[in-house]
């Protein structure tokens, strides 16, 4: 079963799940950092989150609304942002440890069965907040609603700073990501084992990341991972390994890697369909 592991941290990665065995003591919102033996060592010295085409029926999107609306005001009580200009960038504190890059987390809600247009989408996306030092990842990550505490198309996006959680962005749009669908249960546990993975290069295939996104849905969820050159099939084959490893994923569980170039062109195709039969 894919990220089975009841350990407060990593069930796939031991050495970066030993970096962190310590962060949790006392409370979830003090956490203690101690940085072990991992890539952390080093930088110290579709359907998933994006235009949604998901084509769910009438029944499961009233069904998902009528759930949602106990807790989609806890969902609302984080703090988040409009989207804004990348022009100040975040920095490391005095004495914090730097990641290698830095990082935005951003929050995304659709009610089920009503089209979305590109600008809708881009509207609906709000910026929680972005970190560049490992101590600054926790501060905003200890404080966030769990994926698994989501309801209805929930998303939750982790992308590099500068870099939108859209399909067109100059970052993305000759890319593509590693789908994975999930049974309900295993989105908190597979989401925070693949955001370690990659804020702590585990990946390594240089600049080739560009973020990763949780989706919560009605039967399902997903996970994905987002990388900037789809022809590169060494290099997705490498985020495909490293995927599998970090996740502990049976050797039979299915993989999906969809260009973005195939996803515009599916959600187009589907919109177009809809807006031909009247918005149904």
């Amino acid at each position: 079963m894919a990220c089975a592991s009841t350990k407060p941290l990593l069930c796939a990665s031991p050495s970066l799940a030993a970096g962190f065995r310590r962060l949790w003591s006392d409370s979830e919102k003090t956490p203690i950092y101690k940085i072990m033996n991992n890539k952390f060592d080093a930088l110290k010295d579709d359907d998933s989150g994006d235009h949604d085409q998901d084509q769910g029926s009438p029944k499961d999107g009233e069904k998902e609304k009528n759930e949602d609306e106990e807790k989609e005001q806890n969902t609302s009580k984080k703090k988040v942002r409009p989207l804004k200009s990348y022009t100040d960038m975040v920095v490391p504190g005095a004495g914090e440890h730097p990641l290698q890059y830095n990082y935005t987390f951003w929050y995304s809600r659709r009610t089920p069965g009503r089209p979305a247009s590109t600008q809708s989408y881009e509207q609906n996306i709000k910026q929680i907040g972005s970190f560049a030092s490992v101590e600054q990842f926790w501060r905003f990550y200890s404080h966030m609603i769990r994926p698994g505490d989501l309801t209805g198309h929930s998303d939750f996006h982790l992308f590099k700073e500068g870099i939108k959680p859209m399909w067109e962005d100059d970052a993305n749009k000759m890319g593509g990501k590693w789908i994975i669908r999930l049974r309900k249960g295993l989105a908190s546990r597979c989401w925070e084992n693949l955001i370690l993975a990659m804020l702590g290069e585990q990946f390594m295939v240089g600049e080739e990341i560009c973020g990763a996104v949780v989706s919560v849905r009605f039967q399902e969820d997903i996970i994905s991972i987002w990388n900037k050159t789809a022809s590169d099939q060494a290099t997705t084959a490498r985020i495909r390994d490293t995927l599998r490893r970090v996740l502990n994923l049976p050797p039979n569980t299915i993989m999906e890697y969809k260009t973005h170039t195939d996803s515009i062109k599916a959600w187009e195709d589907f919109h177009g369909l809809v807006n031909a039969s009247g918005g149904r």
